[in-house]
């Protein structure tokens, strides 16, 4: 029995729970569909930027049918333990079908691998898939090509392909099956975090994971929220009752929170609340931070977070970013410059083209001041909302740069509240 549930963006989602998920609990998601990642506690930075203090998962997916298919594959480090994965369940009967939905070489760094020991098997993907196999991998042979829309049967489960390109590389795809409302995503809806015991949204504690999300896709996807949103209209009417990502749980009875979530993060939207990201030397332009803060909380804003640049990673720094609506950033001049740490951050936020943003700044210096005039530059070229009046001391923080940081974090107070 299916049961639905409507929900933002005319999404539908429905559970079904057959008797081979009772039956096989350790590996079966749905129908014939079974969960053959791996975890990777052992990576320190995802693309060798962004902090794994939970792991990350690689996800894969097969699909024990008269026609057996594989749901792309896991970092190539892996390999040994990913085949046995497959094997355990399929024995060494072949695979007909490799689908690939996204290119990036954690997902698909075992092709190589897997064409060597399944070597009659033929890849699945667009046009712009085929050119990044043999490109990173030398791979040639039998190929399937699909466009928008194209549909593959396996036998019970019937397959439908829905080009999202910039989700988050030009090649990236989604497959839909329609027997059983399986959305296999690939990095779409994906988070950080390993899957620790169960893979299943039910049988896991997701609290870890819900900020990881935020983090993952300010990180990773963030750049793209005009292409997430396309693909969230393309995809809004199919009636999906499992997603399947990448990276992250396989998603069951939260889907309206982790579609919200996306849909939400790729629109820029964001709750009431303040990032102050600073830069400091010698504690200055630290104090300046301090009074903006405790002006904020005197005006009854809860949600502050405080990042010294010199100390947070960037990682958590946008995750809080693309979180909350108000961001003030304060930084002393250095060399005429900006503050080497605020550039590198200043820049991370450009590259996102984050929007919607009300937009505070302060900054220090010694003989020649530089900061906040960079600053003001900022935000002009992201086109923010400049609230309040910005803040420049030189030297040690005076008794009427206190007031003024205060007038600052007062007026962010105000108009969060009016926004809100």
């Amino acid at each position: 029995m299916r049961k639905k549930n409507y929900f933002c963006r005319n999404f539908k989602c429905g559970i079904n729970l057959n008797k081979d998920t009772v039956m096989n609990p350790k590996t079966v998601i749905k129908g014939k569909i079974h969960y053959v990642g791996v975890n990777d506690r052992n990576k320190h930075l995802f693309e060798g930027m962004w902090p794994l203090p939970y792991g990350v998962s690689y996800n894969s997916y097969l699909i024990d049918d008269e026609t057996v298919a594989l749901v792309d594959t896991v970092d190539i480090c892996y390999f040994e333990v990913y085949l046995r994965k497959i094997k355990s369940i399929i024995g060494e009967r072949p695979i007909q079908y490799l689908i690939i939905n996204h290119m990036e070489p954690d997902h698909s760094g075992s092709i190589r691998l897997i064409k060597q020991h399944y070597p009659d098997i033929i890849i699945v993907g667009n046009k712009q898939t085929f050119g990044m196999i043999e490109g990173f991998y030398g791979v040639t042979g039998e190929q399937y090509m699909v466009k928008d829309e194209d549909f593959l049967a396996l036998g019970h489960h019937k397959l439908r392909f829905y080009m999202t390109p910039m989700v988050h590389w030009p090649e990236t795809m989604m497959t839909f099956d329609e027997t059983e409302g399986v959305l296999f995503a690939g990095d779409g809806f994906g988070c950080f975090g390993t899957l620790d015991g169960g893979f299943l949204d039910t049988r896991i504690n997701l609290d870890r994971y819900w900020d990881e999300m935020v983090r993952y896709y300010s990180n990773i996807v963030g750049k793209y929220g005009s292409p997430v949103q396309k693909a969230l209209a393309k995809l809004g009417g199919l009636p999906i009752s499992t997603i399947c990502s990448t990276h992250g749980p396989v998603w069951t009875e939260n889907i309206a929170k982790v579609i919200g979530i996306y849909d939400k993060l790729s629109r820029y939207a964001a709750d009431e609340g303040v990032v102050i990201a600073y830069g400091s030397m010698y504690g200055n332009t630290e104090q300046m931070a301090e009074a903006i803060a405790a002006e904020l909380s005197a005006q009854g804003i809860k949600n502050i977070v405080m990042h010294n640049v010199s100390k947070s990673p960037a990682s958590y720094v946008l995750k809080d970013i693309f979180k909350y609506k108000g961001l003030i950033i304060g930084s002393p001049t250095y060399s005429n410059r900006l503050f080497p740490e605020i550039e590198s951050i200043l820049d991370k936020i450009e590259t996102r083209e984050v929007k919607h943003r009300l937009y505070g700044y302060f900054g220090s210096f010694t003989w020649a001041g530089a900061a906040v005039k960079n600053l003001a530059a900022f935000g002009e070229k992201m086109k923010w909302e400049v609230v309040g009046v910005p803040v420049e001391q030189k030297q040690a923080l005076k008794a009427d740069k206190y007031e003024e940081c205060w007038a600052l974090g007062e007026e962010m107070a105000k108009k969060l509240k009016t926004e809100n």
